[in-house]
Parts: structure tokens; C-alpha cells; sequence
């Protein structure tokens, strides 16, 4: 990224510049030290922008003022949401603590930064300086030298080799340094330093803004500048703006959350035909589960069969139920299905059902193994105390927790090794709208006492009254997260984009996306009117999650993973065999065909990533041409906003799979571009 110096600006200048200047400024270094802010100032001007801004505010070399109001300024820029602050290595070691702790308290990066001003110094004095600033709390380590030869910016420039992608910003001021400012970035910094117009530079041989913006993303280089850098002239010409953003602040409306949706028509079903859901938004899981629920209306006269379209939580749902709602033991129900759906095995659910007294048999030839569909259901579902395994996910004991309220004795179910938690209990919250109660009790050790992060559960107990009725209710179906992830990464590599319709005080899995992308570095906020969340381009690093509970997730924080600095670990990949494909193998299969370095060691998915300038500077954009969706929605709408990082077009073969979940996808995606 580029970050432009601002300095000797009043705030409604720095302001009027982070939302109007042209190009648009992707970053900003705000030298507090320069600019004649006070401290009310300095919260007006870092609390209300999205752009990523660092907070200095030099003493040393070229700063003036004292270290306590450089503290002082440094404290007010973190506590109003600066996103870096950098701290100069002479600072006195109390004061760096102080910061250091108001950093971790309020979620802001400390760049420590050392500055040769008399020239460049060998590279062991280099070397021990750097290390000095990652001993003294840098998270980011900046070195800059003045240079008079090329030798001394060949020697700052090999720093890179010891120090991992991301973490070092080492350049050479000057004339003779002037190149190093943009090979910083294909060796790996995180941003380059740049100044607004080339009469404001803050050091001899600092860029404009413009001129930088340019080398990196307009795609117009010359042989001398290296003929690898033209790789991001096709994005230059077909889906950049200006400023080197693919989009800029579109407010796109998200669609309603499936998983709400399915569970809360199956529940109005049962309640009768008095329920209203707002914020309905149709898609083909959706629109089978409302197929199904005209047929549940009349639970006396069940027909000998339903259809679930290709959704699997449909299939999960409907097995407990129809169980529940059949009471003689002779009474069958068959369940068909289509598309993807034949093929996916329902892990678990013969041995499950079969301890409620329900019996799943196959239709038609099926290899041996678990069951799919179709399959018949032979009920009755049967009350008691069980203890099952939720290694295979949540779906059937979300069906169970619909069915078994209506039986006439209570259950309790001890659900080990729980995987997906957070579906479970949005099935909870929306049975208790329709009138049914269900208490829960979690288990873990005393890390989960103190924290209660449901990575840590290790098991749930059910405790369910029967005899309960379905009532009517009037229901709001809220946005999905699911499908926001994919715009949220989108922006947060390539732009910035505006989301509307989703809750984040949400049980849905995949909020955990808000989470995944502030660990790698992600510029996001939330207005407080409108409850717009915006996600920004910034700085992205290297992280590690555990998708067990969200495992939608995968396609997207894969596609992410390959744009943040480093090595991502992702955990939870055993779980993607049975889902709209083997969906670890899709995953895997397509990082590689673009050329992106990824591995899985059982249950665990590694991604070399590399930032966007520096796949653009060393010609390794993902690779474009022709890919497989797999039929999976979820790999569609992936390989749909990876391909504002490829060289060359991504053809798709199958993009109608993304009417699964999110029918209006592609017309939501083209409000983005330009």
C-alpha cells in the first residue's frame, strides 16, 4: 500500500483530503509533530475516517517538541482508533511501555522506527537495530537511511532477507534512494511512504502520491523498470479507478440469512398459517423450505414423501421432524433431493436417529457407507436421554431440537465433541420466538469458564420439554453473513465497500469473518445510524483461525489468506468433504492452478500469502483462465472476487450454482465495479 505524509495541516484539511483528495489516499501518516493539532483535534481527525492513518510524532532527528507531548498525542491518536502508531527507538523505555499497553488495549499496531539521517550504516549495525525495534514492541519494524550510492540502498534493501513479509519497512532517503521507496513493497513492506504533491515531501526522494499510484497500479512501466511489473495492467485497464481501488464505497444491501430463514419457515409450519417473516429474500434452499412447510401445514395428512431441493440443513431438519410427526411405527416417509445433494453423504444421522427409535433406510442403489439421499424415514421419533457425537456437524441436532418439543415426554441431549455451536443455538433463539423453550448447558475447561469461546466447548447438554406448542409469530429475518464475507474481503484487499442489512450482535457463524479479517489487519467500522458496516483496503498480515464452527467461511478466508503477508494457518478443513463438494479438494485444487503456495496436513490448511503490491510488482497475480465452481455456490462467489487480483480474466464454468444462496450475487457484485 501506499501511505501519504501529511503534515503542516489543520484537521479539517487532513479531513477534507482523506474523504475528497484525487487519487483517493489508500493510507496516511499524520506527523503530528508537523501538523498544529491539539488533543480534541487529534480524536476528531483518527476517529473519523476509515482510511488506516498512522499517529507520529518525532522528537528526534527531524521532529521538534518534547517526548511527554509526544506522548501525550501519540495516547489521544491510539484511544480515538488510530490503526498504527510509530514510535521512535530513542523514546525513553517507560514511555514505550505506556504505549506499548494502550496499543494492546486498543487494538492499534506500534511500528518502531529508527532513522539514519547522516547515512546508511553497515548491515550489522543495520541488523541490530532492527532488532532493537522488535525487542522494544514493534510489530512493525521501520528502518530508514540516507543514501549516496546504490551500495547503500543494496544494503538497507537486504534487511528483507532476514525479516519476515510484512513486519519490516526499510528504504533509502535521498535521490540515490529514490527506487528503494517502490522495491520495498516487492520485497515485502507492508506500505511505502509517499507525499502528497513532490513540493510537500517529508524526505529527499519521497514519490507524490499520484506518480507512485501510478507505477504501481496504472500498468504504463518502462523495460528499465522491469517488465514483470506490467502484470496489473489488465486490472489498471478493466477494474481499476484512479487510485488503484477496484471499487470505493458502494452501500450494498445483503441478502436474508438462509440459515434464519429455513429454520424460522419450518417453524411458522408448524405454528400454523397466522407467522409473518420480514426481510424474506428468496434463494433455492429457502424457496424448497417453503415447498415443504405448504406440506407441514397439514401435519394430519402427510403425503408419503417431501422434496428438499439440494440443501443439506433441509435434509437435517426434515428427518427429526417428519420422525416426530409420523405415531405409527409402520408410517414412512420418503425424503428426495437433487443436484450436489445426492452425492453427500449424511454422516452420523442412521446411528443418531436410530437412539430416538427412528430408522433411515436408502432408496435406490447406494454405496455402502453413510446414508444419503433419498433415503425413507420410519418413525416414530422417540423422547429420551441420549448422548450423540456433534463431530459431524450441527444440522440433525438442529432437527432434533425443532422435533422433539412436540413429543409428549422431555429429552435431554449430551451433544460431544460439538462442531458448528453457533448453529445450534440460532435454532434456539428462533424456536424461543415461536414459543419453544430450551435450556442449555456448556462444558469446557477453565479457559472456556473465563472465556467462553465456543472453540473451546467440548460439550452441550440439551434439556427439552416436551408437550410444547408451535405459536404464531412475527419474525425478522436478519442479513447473512455468509454472503457478506465475500464483499467484506473484497473490500479489505482491493477497495472499499459499504454493507447494510446485517445484525453484529448475531449468532450466525460467520460474523466470526469480522473477527478473521481485524486479526489480519483489516480497516472496518460501523456507523451508528444506520448500522453501515464499511470495510477499507489496509495493510493485510498473516493469521491464524479455527473455521470448525463457521466452515462457509473456507473459500473466502482462503482467497484472503492469499493476499495478507505470510503464512496463514486455517483449522477445520476435515469438515469440507461433505459440503456442495469436497470442498477442502476445490479449495486446494484452485490456490494451486493460481499459482498460490497451499498445503492441508489433516486438519489444517496453510496459505503463503503475499500482499497486492507485491504480487503486482513481482508478476505473481493469481493466475486467470478457465475454473471449476465445482457447482458450489461458495467456491462461485470466491473465485468471483478473486479475480480482481488475477492476471488475466477468471472464466468460471457454472455461476448459476450461487442461486443456492444468493441468487441477486452477480447483480449485488456488479455495483461494485467501476
Amino acid at each position: 500500500m501506499i501511505c501519504v505524509t501529511l503534515q503542516n495541516r489543520s484537521a479539517e484539511e487532513i479531513l477534507d483530503l482523506l474523504e475528497n483528495a484525487s487519487p483517493t489516499i489508500q493510507m496516511a501518516e499524520i506527523r503530528l509533530d508537523r501538523c498544529p493539532l491539539n488533543e480534541d483535534e487529534i480524536e476528531t481527525v483518527f476517529s473519523s475516517s476509515d482510511t488506516p492513518l498512522i499517529a507520529t510524532c518525532r522528537v528526534a532527528g527531524d521532529g521538534n517538541g518534547t517526548w511527554e507531548e509526544a506522548e501525550a498525542k501519540l495516547q489521544a491518536a491510539i484511544e480515538a482508533g488510530a490503526a498504527f502508531i510509530d514510535l521512535e527507538l530513542e523514546a525513553p523505555k517507560e514511555m514505550g511501555k505506556r504505549l506499548r499497553r494502550a496499543c494492546s488495549e486498543y487494538g492499534t499496531r506500534m511500528i518502531r522506527s529508527a532513522h539514519f539521517f547522516d547515512g546508511t550504516p553497515s548491515l550489522e549495525d543495520l541488523r541490530e537495530t532492527a532488532d532493537r525495534c522488535r525487542k522494544f514492541g514493534g510489530e512493525i519494524i521501520k528502518i530508514a537511511v540516507s543514501a549516496s550510492s546504490e551500495a547503500d540502498v543494496t544494503r538497507v534493501l537486504a534487511l528483507y532477507n532476514e525479516y519476515e513479509e510484512g513486519r519490516l519497512v526499510a528504504f533509502a532517503m535521498g535521490e540515490a534512494g529514490r527506487s528503494s521507496r517502490l522495491e520495498c513493497l516487492r520485497l515485502g513492506s507492508p506500505f511505502t511512504y509517499a507525499a502528497l504533491t513532490s513540493e510537500e515531501a517529508a524526505a529527499p526522494g519521497q514519490w507524490p502520491y499520484s506518480e507512485m499510484t501510478e507505477a504501481i497500479y496504472g500498468g504504463g512501466f518502462s523495460p528499465s523498470e522491469g517488465d514483470h511489473r506490467r502484470a496489473f495492467s489488465r486490472i489498471g485497464r478493466e477494474a481499476q479507478r484512479d487510485d488503484g481501488r477496484p471499487f470505493d464505497g458502494a452501500v450494498l444491501q445483503m441478502p436474508s440469512s438462509k440459515s434464519f430463514a429455513q429454520r424460522a419457515i419450518i417453524a411458522a409450519a408448524l405454528a400454523g398459517n397466522d407467522s409473518t417473516l420480514d426481510g424474506y429474500t428468496p434463494c433455492e434452499d429457502s424457496e424448497a423450505a417453503k415447498a415443504v412447510a405448504v406440506i407441514l401445514s397439514d401435519a394430519k395428512n402427510l403425503p408419503g414423501q417431501i422434496h428438499v431441493g439440494e440443501s443439506g440443513l433441509l435434509t437435517r431438519l426434515m428427518i427429526p421432524i417428519v420422525a416426530a410427526l409420523q405415531n405409527e411405527k409402520s408410517k414412512v416417509m420418503n425424503i428426495t433431493g437433487e443436484g450436489t445433494l445426492l452425492n453427500r453423504p449424511l454422516k452420523g444421522a442412521t446411528e443418531i436417529m436410530a437412539k430416538f427409535g427412528t430408522l433411515l433406510r436408502p432408496l435406490g442403489e447406494q454405496a455402502s457407507g453413510d446414508i444419503k439421499v433419498p433415503l425413507s424415514v420410519q418413525g416414530p421419533l422417540l423422547p429420551g436421554k441420549v448422548d450423540i457425537s456433534g463431530k459431524d456437524g450441527s444440522q440433525l441436532i438442529s432437527g432434533l431440537l425443532m422435533a422433539l418439543p412436540m413429543l409428549k415426554g422431555d429429552s435431554v441431549i449430551h451433544v460431544h465433541d460439538p462442531k458448528s455451536i453457533p448453529y445450534m443455538f440460532i435454532t434456539i433463539d428462533v424456536l424461543k420466538k415461536f414459543g419453544i423453550r430450551i435450556g442449555s448447558e456448556m462444558e469446557g475447561d477453565e479457559e472456556f469458564m473465563e472465556t467462553q469461546d465456543w472453540g473451546l466447548c467440548t460439550g452441550i447438554t440439551f434439556k427439552i420439554k416436551g408437550g410444547q406448542e408451535y405459536k404464531p409469530a412475527s419474525f425478522s429475518i436478519e442479513g447473512d453473513w455468509s454472503a457478506a464475507a465475500n464483499f467484506l474481503v473484497a473490500g479489505a484487499v482491493f477497495g472499499k465497500v459499504r454493507l447494510q442489512g446485517l445484525d453484529t450482535t448475531s449468532l450466525q457463524a460467520d460474523i466470526s469473518i469480522m473477527d478473521i479479517l481485524m486479526d489480519a489487519g483489516a480497516s472496518l467500522s460501523q456507523e451508528d445510524e444506520s448500522g453501515i458496516i464499511t470495510t477499507q483496503k489496509a495493510p493485510l498480515r498473516a493469521f491464524d483461525t479455527d473455521l470448525n464452527n463457521c466452515p462457509d467461511l473456507f473459500p473466502i478466508v482462503a482467497i484472503l489468506a492469499a493476499f495478507c503477508s505470510g503464512t496463514s494457518h486455517i483449522l477445520g478443513f476435515k469438515r469440507l468433504a461433505s459440503k456442495e463438494s469436497d470442498r477442502g479438494k476445490a479449495i486446494l485444487e484452485t490456490l494451486t492452478k493460481m499459482g498460490v503456495s497451499a498445503y492441508a496436513e489433516g486438519d489444517l490448511l496453510t496459505i503463503e500469502g503475499h500482499s497486492l503490491e507485491s504480487r503486482i510488482l513481482n508478476g505473481t497475480l493469481l493466475k486467470g483462465g478457465e475454473y471449476t465452481s465445482f457447482h458450489d455456490h461458495r467456491m462461485a462467489m470466491a473465485l468471483t472476487v478473486a479475480s480482481l487480483g488475477a492476471d488475466g480474466p477468471i472464466i468460471i464454468d457454472d455461476t448459476d450454482c450461487v442461486a443456492k444462496s444468493f441468487p441477486a450475487f452477480f447483480d449485488t457484485w456488479a455495483k461494485v465495479q467501476p
